[in-house]
């Protein structure tokens, strides 16, 4: 008899319990950990505060505040130059504070198109999913706006310093003053980079975070300084007024540890205790900002 024929196994169906190998392999290359990925944050959130590496229109509001707060300063260095002026006529303060209304405008298109946007359009838990954690989105992202401010503030008064030593100022004083001015750039710009992004941090919406951080940053520094000329010249009330917006707060800081002007009507600075005050106001809100900051984070995204 011959061999009974067994029958060929049925052909498996495409699809099911087949497993193709189309030459994936895992990834076996370094990795680099919560610290690269924070300063990666920090980097791109800093190029994107100036529009470097995205499209040439969003460089375009950027640099041109940049250029408006740098014009004035090149521009009276060349009078201190060519009128062989003793002292310019603006200190480093006194000129970040005039500048005011314009930092405002930056900020609102800065901290918005740094944090908003990733609740928008719900980027965070990208963000979130490791290795970087919440912290350390909140940290990057304070510490670019932070530097952004810094830069855009702290180089008009570079300006005003190598002007002052073209027109053959005094090294050692205007050394002083660019030291004292650095300073006061970068107590400015932890303050106020910390209120923006706190402000952008609350509505996912772009517009609403624009007009918020411009109504909080310049309104109450125009409203301040209109009713600390009230009282009048002997009053006392004029310090304390102060410490009723970020500018004002800001312009007391400096005339009261670090050597300047103070831009208060009739030329009030505040007292020692005034001092005090204002310090302990700005470290609250400095803290106050960042804190809320990290809780803002701790559901966004989920």
């Amino acid at each position: 008899m011959p061999p009974e024929r067994t029958a060929p196994a049925p052909a498996a169906q495409r699809g099911q319990d087949v497993i193709h190998n189309i030459g994936y392999r895992s990834y076996e290359g370094p990795r680099l950990g919560r610290s690269y990925a924070r300063r990666a944050l920090f980097t791109q959130s800093l190029r994107g505060a100036y529009g470097l590496g995205r499209s040439a229109k969003s460089k375009v509001l950027p640099m041109l505040l940049f250029a408006v707060v740098c014009v004035p300063a090149a521009i009276i260095v060349a009078v201190a130059v060519f009128a062989k002026q003793k002292e310019l006529a603006v200190g480093n303060a006194e000129y970040v504070l005039m500048l005011q209304p314009v930092i405002g405008i930056y900020l609102a298109a800065v901290a918005p198109q740094a944090i908003s946007l990733d609740l928008r359009f719900k980027t965070t838990p990208l963000y979130f999913s490791r290795p970087i954690e919440r912290g350390d989105y909140v940290a990057a992202k304070y510490a670019a706006l932070s530097a952004a401010l810094f830069v855009f503030t702290a180089v008009p008064v570079l300006i005003m310093y190598i002007g002052a030593l073209l027109a053959k100022l005094d090294f050692g004083e205007q050394t002083k003053f660019l030291a004292q001015g650095i300073v006061f750039c970068a107590l400015f710009a932890l303050l106020h980079a910390g209120i923006a992004g706190f402000i952008a941090a609350l509505t996912p919406r772009r517009g609403f975070g624009i007009a918020a951080i411009i109504v909080t940053l310049t309104i109450p520094y125009f409203l301040i300084n209109a009713l600390q000329a009230i009282p009048g010249p002997d009053s006392h009330v004029v310090g304390w007024l102060g410490l009723g917006s970020p500018g004002t707060l800001m312009d007391g800081i400096q005339s009261s540890f670090l050597g300047g002007d103070s831009q208060f009507p009739y030329g009030a600075k505040p007292t020692g205790g005034e001092g005090i005050a204002y310090l302990l106001v700005y470290v609250l809100l400095t803290v106050g900002a960042y804190l809320l900051l990290t809780r803002r984070y701790r559901k966004a995204g989920l």
